[in-house]
């Protein structure tokens, strides 16, 4: 078991590294690694359906696919994340009990009445603080968890508020459970770093052939490059969402109601339909048609909203208006 300190907190960086550990290295390995603020969605969900678009814009806050399934969750610096990659010999893959046992033996021995439940949660006193997820490469498993230990409920809560309404797809859904942090309930004050201290000695305790090291300058050149060319594009963290249809009214201040009508595959708008009681001197099936074809992106829908004069189209409906009805 090689156990590989990773420091770095970019988001980006750190789901890019999981994919290099997991194809390029051949031994089993343990990794602790924290993001700062950011959202993680799952391989096979619909990144659009899960967060509040908002608020992730307004506050900058990174949004990255990985390559495992599940739901979306929030990372920030009070989140340690674990992840364990091994060598499978057989088509038998190894259940989350496994992996999470250390955890759970760990926070049991400092106190803690942790517990595994459901299909893939650790909670204490019946709250949430770990998900877990894995997928398969080849002959090799990622499985990897969550540690919630002092995160910012608040401001998860706000990254993952959802309008389910506008969204009809086929995507896994992230389903929303009561969650707590590790330090509510430790018996005595820790921090963060004293936690992933403890849990990182407590693994090389339990493997005892476990190397400690860390990624080497050309690992890490590698996985840099890897997230120019696939971790920080908007075609993997958001253009790899099924295929959806995305729906969503509003009253404008001045110029009545409108809705819109999007069909959406390799995301890409296959289909949008322009409805309401709002006035026009052309018909908006010129914006329809330019629409069709094009990426759902925030950029390149401006950009096409703007090579029309869109006062023609809807009279007093400005265009931060029309933005937010598709979106």
């Amino acid at each position: 078991m090689r156990i590989i300190h990773r420091p770095q907190t970019n988001p980006y960086f750190n789901i890019a590294a999981e994919e290099y550990v997991l194809k390029n290295m051949d031994e089993d390995c343990f990794m602790l690694w924290r993001n700062q603020a950011s959202v993680i969605v799952g391989k096979h969900q619909n990144t659009l359906a899960e967060i509040n678009l908002d608020y992730v814009q307004q506050h900058q806050i990174p949004v990255i696919r990985r390559l495992s399934g599940g739901g979306a969750v929030f990372h920030d610096l009070g989140n340690i994340c674990f992840t364990f990659v091994q060598n499978i010999e057989s088509e038998k893959i190894p259940d989350f009990k496994k992996f999470t046992q250390p955890i759970l033996s760990l926070l049991q021995s400092m106190g803690v009445n942790a517990v595994f439940e459901g299909r893939n949660d650790l909670t204490i006193e019946g709250k949430k603080f770990s998900g877990n997820a894995d997928c398969l490469y080849k002959n090799r498993i990622l499985h990897h968890g969550t540690l919630l230990f002092s995160s910012e409920i608040e401001d998860m809560s706000q990254c993952l508020q959802n309008n389910a309404i506008k969204f009809d797809d086929k995507a896994v859904k992230s389903v929303r459970s009561r969650i707590t942090n590790i330090s509510e309930h430790l018996k005595s004050k820790m921090s963060v770093e004293e936690f992933i201290f403890t849990l990182e000695k407590y693994m090389v305790n339990l493997y005892p052939q476990a190397q400690l090291a860390e990624l080497t300058s050309t690992q890490i050149e590698t996985i840099h490059q890897l997230v120019t060319q696939k971790y920080s594009t908007w075609e993997w963290n958001f253009g790899k969402s099924p295929k959806y249809n995305f729906s969503k009214n509003m009253r404008t201040q001045k110029g009545g109601t409108l809705e819109v009508c999007l069909e959406v595959h390799n995301g890409r708008m296959e289909e949008v339909h322009i409805f309401g009681d709002y006035f026009f001197k052309a018909d908006t099936a010129d914006i329809e048609n330019a629409l069709r074809g094009q990426l759902h992106k925030e950029e390149n829908v401006k950009l096409i909203l703007r090579s029309f004069d869109l006062s023609r189209y809807f009279t007093h409906i400005d265009e931060t208006e029309i933005m937010s009805l598709l979106f």
